[in-house]
């Protein structure tokens, strides 16, 4: 079994992707850390083959965290996951050792193809010596396999995701609605909340209540900046 640590600060995150982990076979979730000092902590006390390192954590960078390990003599395995597009943190990423990259909005299905192209890296790594060039070729292309589907779920595309992104990022930290997002895209109201709360369950978006008015309160959509601790919303709260 491979056995991996999460870190993650968000606790909504951190616990969607050990379920994600637990869901594929030959990998078990052995700790989770919220910050960077408790996972240096948990690798200095326990065997870890792979962590899941969140690049946004509370008191340092997950690039700090990757560069500490290594030069504490960690080799343990890492997957970079976060939502920066930044190339310097992608290359930075790399330059520390990094063996992957995921990057926030993902599926399941997405982790899945990672952990899975991880896996047969590890096989072939154990399987004997490497002999000729096509052989180290192929170790190396058993870890870039490309996501299914841009890692996104049936009925989301990524065109629009950014644009439903990009209309929330820029609203100053002003909390939208889905009528309000709509309107500035020129799209339906039913198609901008779909959009809105597959963004909120990946933790990108905060969903709180406006209220106002008479009836029950409308569901707003804030989005979160990075670094920012996540507050699970309550079921029922706001209305759509």
């Amino acid at each position: 079994m491979i056995r991996t640590l999460i870190v993650e600060d968000d606790p909504i995150a951190a616990a969607a992707h050990a379920s994600y982990v637990g869901r594929v076979h030959g990998f078990e979730v052995t700790g989770s850390a919220g910050s960077g000092a408790e996972a240096l902590r948990m690798l200095s006390a326990r065997a870890v083959d792979l962590v899941l390192l969140d690049v946004h954590l509370p008191d340092t960078s997950g690039l700090e965290v990757l560069r500490r390990m290594r030069a504490a003599g960690h080799t343990t395995d890492v997957i970079m996951v976060t939502r920066a597009r930044d190339l310097a943190v992608v290359q930075a990423a790399i330059s520390f050792g990094a063996t992957q990259y995921l990057v926030k909005p993902f599926t399941f299905s997405a982790v899945r193809t990672k952990l899975e192209g991880y896996l047969g890296y590890r096989s072939r790594l154990g399987s004997g010596p490497m002999v000729a060039q096509e052989d180290v070729d192929d170790l190396f292309r058993t870890l870039r396999a490309p996501v299914e589907a841009g890692g996104l779920p049936k009925g989301v595309s990524r065109e629009s995701l950014d644009a439903v992104a990009r209309t929330l990022a820029g609203a100053g930290g002003t909390g939208l609605t889905a009528a309000e997002v709509a309107a500035a895209l020129g799209t339906s109201r039913v198609t901008a909340r779909r959009y809105l709360e597959y963004l909120a369950e990946t933790g990108l978006v905060e969903r709180h209540s406006r209220y106002g008015g008479t009836g029950r309160p409308q569901a707003e959509y804030r989005w979160r900046p990075a670094g920012t601790p996540g507050e699970p919303a309550v079921p029922g709260e706001a209305a759509p």
